[in-house]
C-alpha cells in the first residue's frame, strides 16, 4: 500500500451515519468514529475535502429509500485527496485529487453493461447507500469509478458536479431536448441549476418552474427566460422538460405544458406518486414520459468535461462536516441555495 504525507488518513474517521431512517426532525444521523481499514485491491483511500449533499441523501435519512445496510455513512459528491490506494490501482497517485459519485459499482458482464447502459446492472452497488461515503473526514473509493479532479479548484465548487451535476446532465439527454430548443426545468436546486447551464450554452431557451422565489431569481441570474410557480404554466409550450422535484404532482403539469412529440424526463431516485393521467391531455400528440437512473461513467466523464469547457458556475452553501444534520433539514425545507456542501475539518 502507497501513501504519503500530503493527504495522510485519520486512524479514526469521524463522521454521520443514518442510525434510525425517519423525519429530519427525529434525527436519523447519528455522530460515529470508526477505524478505516486500509485500502483493499483496487482501491483508493481518500481524505475528504468535500461531499455534497444531495436529496437522495434526504431519501437515505427519512427512509424514502430503504437501507441496504445498517448505520452506513451517506454522501456520495466527495472531493479528495488519494492518501494511499491499494494493490492493482492504476491512473492515480497519492496526493492526486479525485471525485467520487453515487455509481461504486457494477458487474461488468450483465447485458445491461456489455451495451453500455452500466446505470441498469442489477448488481450495481452505489456510495453511501451499499458502503460509507463522505459524510465523514475520509472514506474508500473504488478506482474503477473515481474520476479525477483538477487540484487548483474549489473543492466545494467541485462536489456538487459529482452527482447533482451528472445525473442533471442524463436528465437533460434523456429529455431529448432538441437544438435551440424550449426546455421546462421543474424545480430549481442542485441539479437543476447544473443542467441548465448546459442546456443555455447549447443554444436552448430555458424556463424554469419552482416554489422557491430563491431559486427563481438564481434561476434568472443564469439565464433562464422565464421563472414561475411550479404549478403555473410556461409562456410558451415545450420541447422538453426535466422535473427535479421529487412531487408526483407535478408530473400531469408538466406533461400537459409540452407540445407534441415534447418528452418529460423524471430525474428523482424517488417520486410521490403521480395522479391520474389523461390521454388526450397529458400523452396524445407522442408526448413522452421517461425516467432517469443513475448514471453510466461515460456520463461523468462528459459532463465534467462540458463543465470545463463551458466554465459552469457552481452556487453553493457550505456547512460545517458537524452541521450535516442541519445541513439535511435546511435541503428538506427548501432552504438551501444551490447546492449544500459539507466540509470537514
Amino acid at each position: 500500500m502507497a501513501s504519503g504525507a500530503g493527504a495522510q488518513l485519520p486512524e479514526i474517521v469521524s463522521g454521520w451515519a443514518v442510525e434510525r431512517p425517519g423525519p429530519v426532525a427525529s434525527g436519523p444521523l447519528v455522530t460515529v468514529r470508526r477505524a478505516l481499514p486500509g485500502p483493499g485491491p483496487g482501491e483508493l483511500a481518500v481524505r475528504v475535502e468535500a461531499c455534497g449533499v444531495c436529496r437522495t441523501d434526504l431519501h437515505l435519512a427519512e427512509g424514502d429509500l430503504a437501507p441496504h445496510r445498517p448505520s452506513t455513512v451517506p454522501g456520495h459528491e466527495i472531493v479528495g485527496r488519494v492518501a494511499a490506494t491499494g494493490s492493482g490501482v492504476s491512473g492515480f497517485s497519492v496526493g492526486d485529487r479525485v471525485g467520487g459519485a453515487w455509481l461504486r459499482e457494477t458487474c461488468g458482464i450483465c447485458r445491461y453493461c456489455r451495451a453500455g447502459r452500466e446505470n441498469l446492472c442489477p448488481a450495481s452497488r452505489y456510495t453511501g447507500w451499499d458502503a460509507d461515503g463522505g459524510f465523514a473526514d475520509a472514506a474508500l473509493l473504488p478506482a474503477d469509478y473515481a474520476y479525477p479532479l483538477p487540484g487548483d479548484r474549489d473543492a466545494t465548487q467541485l462536489a456538487p458536479l459529482l452527482c447533482a451535476g451528472i445525473i442533471g446532465y442524463r436528465a437533460l439527454r434523456r429529455s431529448a431536448l432538441p437544438p435551440g430548443g424550449r426546455l421546462g426545468i421543474y424545480g430549481f436546486g442542485a441539479s437543476a441549476h447544473l443542467a441548465a447551464q448546459v442546456a443555455l450554452a447549447e443554444g436552448a431557451t430555458v424556463h424554469v418552474l419552482t416554489r422557491s422565489a430563491q431559486a427563481r431569481q438564481l434561476a434568472l441570474g443564469l439565464g433562464a427566460s422565464s421563472a414561475g410557480d411550479a404549478y403555473g404554466r410556461p409562456p410558451e409550450p415545450l420541447d422538453a422538460a426535466i422535473l427535479f422535484a421529487p412531487v408526483g404532482d407535478l408530473v400531469p403539469v408538466a406533461l400537459a405544458a409540452l407540445d407534441r412529440s415534447g418528452t418529460l424526463a423524471v430525474a428523482g431516485i424517488h417520486l410521490s406518486d403521480i395522479p391520474p393521467l389523461t390521454y388526450q391531455r397529458h400523452l396524445f400528440y407522442e408526448r413522452n414520459l421517461c425516467s432517469v437512473t443513475s448514471n453510466t461513467r461515460e456520463d461523468g466523464r462528459e459532463f465534467l468535461r462540458t463543465a470545463a469547457r463551458i466554465g459552469i458556475r457552481v452556487t453553493v452553501s457550505p456547512y460545517p462536516l458537524r452541521r450535516a444534520p442541519q445541513a439535511l433539514a435546511d435541503l428538506a425545507a427548501d432552504r438551501v441555495h444551490g447546492a449544500a456542501v459539507l466540509v470537514p475539518g
